[in-house]
């Protein structure tokens, strides 16, 4: 017992204990340490990137340049951010047709929804931009259909229509019917401002100024809503309503007055 309790007091014991200690802590960090989920993270991110590197240099360089850094053809990336290119690419208006028209029309979109994601990252990847939005974000929970209303009438309808049924713009241009487009796609357009539309950045349309204008238009171009009054003409505005008025009031009234000529002649004769 005298040895055992001498080689406890031994000088060098303290510092055995510590290189103990040091070692057992040092291996519960390495095991509980969150760098290496941070790195694996890490490791995905530049594996999208990449990816989407490649799918840009096969669809998308000849137009906007090896780098983004935009062409003749095509105007530059840096910048625009992730929910650009998943608008633009999600709804099919990019990749372009070679012959284009006034503007890049909607049409079948030819990736899949994890190509376009990449394609996003490697763009984002570029330049600081406005980033893909969460269901939060654009869904309808907590939304105020009256304030949307109120918002879109006001910035909106003077191109889209009052209902977003769409409209024609100078040169052959166009607003697009907003029925039937993802609420996703929506919140993306106002916050990047694709084509001929103004972009309206959380200083100008908050997120929550967004939301209510999605839903919104989903509650007037739902099917199960109705018109309160009446028959909507299309929903046109005072475009069709004018034309429903010309053609069939002004009509009618043409008819009755010939009508009435008609009947007063005959009545003369007899």
């Amino acid at each position: 017992m005298k040895k055992l309790s001498a080689r406890r007091r031994h000088p060098l014991a303290a510092v055995v204990v510590l290189l103990l200690a040091l070692l057992f802590s040092g291996g519960l960090y390495a095991v509980f340490a969150p760098t290496s989920k941070a790195e694996a993270d890490e490791t995905a991110q530049s594996l999208t990137i990449e990816e989407g590197k490649k799918l840009y240099s096969v669809g998308c360089a000849s137009c906007h340049g090896t780098g983004g850094q935009g062409t003749s053809d095509g105007p530059s990336l840096v910048g625009v951010g992730a929910a650009a290119v998943d608008f633009q690419v999600g709804t099919g208006r990019m990749p372009a047709a070679t012959s284009q028209g006034p503007q890049v029309p909607k049409k079948k979109n030819i990736y899949s929804q994890a190509e376009i994601d990449q394609l996003a990252a490697y763009i984002a990847s570029l330049g600081a931009g406005p980033a893909i939005p969460t269901e939060e974000q654009y869904g309808p929970q907590g939304a105020d259909i009256a304030k949307g209303g109120e918002l879109f009438r006001t910035n909106c309808a003077q191109c889209h229509n009052f209902t977003g049924k769409g409209g024609a713009l100078t040169h052959g241009k166009y607003a697009p019917d907003l029925e039937g487009v993802s609420p996703k796609h929506i919140y993306e357009a106002m916050e990047t401002g694709p084509q001929n539309m103004p972009s309206f950045p959380d200083t100008t349309l908050s997120e929550e100024n967004k939301k209510d204008i999605i839903a919104y238009l989903d509650a007037v171009n739902s099917s199960k809503s109705e018109s309160p009054g009446g028959l909507e003409l299309g929903g046109l505005g005072p475009v069709s309503e004018g034309l429903f008025g010309w053609i069939f009031g002004l009509g009618g009234l043409i008819a009755v007055a010939v009508w009435v000529a008609a009947r007063t002649a005959k009545a003369k004769k007899s």
